[in-house]
């Protein structure tokens, strides 16, 4: 119960809706970062979205990085994901999920070999990045006008609008779900610790 509740607040605090202050940070220095290509000739739904899955993507690669290796085979309790699984789960679903937009995976991708992959974690690192930047290359390639276009994802039959929503909550899912899991190891995420070091001494912590 005590681990569920703590998904539960850690994925609060991960999600856009909560401390927007802060993902507007992190959404900036993802470009900073060169997480993302300057969306500034996209815009719409497009380009909002593009900006949520450059923060997303940033935040990913920094927690992958910041995990020691020995800890990607760790999981809070039998039949559960590991560390290491989290992640290959995401990047994998990348794929599938810009192959569900339109864009097929390139030549020699293949999931299995990502989740097989789930204790390596320079291999996982370097497959989230790769996976990103294939789905926003994927969500560049739609239509400016296709925002009400019929759109499967994840077995939901919705419009184009409405899969970026289902997208960002299964990303969001995953990184509150890494959060808790880096937190019960006594890692914190590099974001809130640079805001810790930054932040007057009464602010609270922001996740």
């Amino acid at each position: 119960m005590r681990r569920n509740c703590l998904v539960c607040m850690v994925f609060m605090l991960a999600c856009p809706s909560f401390g927007s202050a802060q993902w507007a940070l992190e959404r900036s220095a993802a470009q900073a970062l060169g997480a993302a290509s300057p969306t500034t000739s996209i815009g719409g739904a497009r380009g909002e979205f593009l900006d949520e899955v450059a923060a997303y993507e940033q935040k990913f690669v920094r927690l992958a990085e910041a995990m020691p290796a020995e800890k990607y085979s760790w999981r809070p309790g039998e039949g559960v994901r590991s560390v290491g699984e989290i992640y290959a789960h995401v990047a994998a679903g990348n794929y599938g999920i810009a192959r569900s937009l339109g864009m097929p995976s390139p030549a020699g991708v293949d999931p299995k070999v990502i989740l097989a992959a789930s204790t390596d974690k320079a291999k996982l690192a370097s497959a989230l990045k790769d996976s990103f930047l294939h789905l926003r290359q994927a969500i560049r390639a739609l239509g400016e006008g296709d925002a009400d276009k019929p759109q499967n994802m994840f077995g939901h039959q919705t419009t184009q609008r409405g899969a970026f929503m289902i997208i960002s909550g299964h990303l969001g899912e995953h990184l509150g779900q890494s959060i808790a899991y880096a937190r019960m190891n006594n890692v914190v995420p590099p974001w809130t610790a640079e805001m810790q070091h930054a932040k007057p001494p009464d602010k609270p912590n922001p996740n």
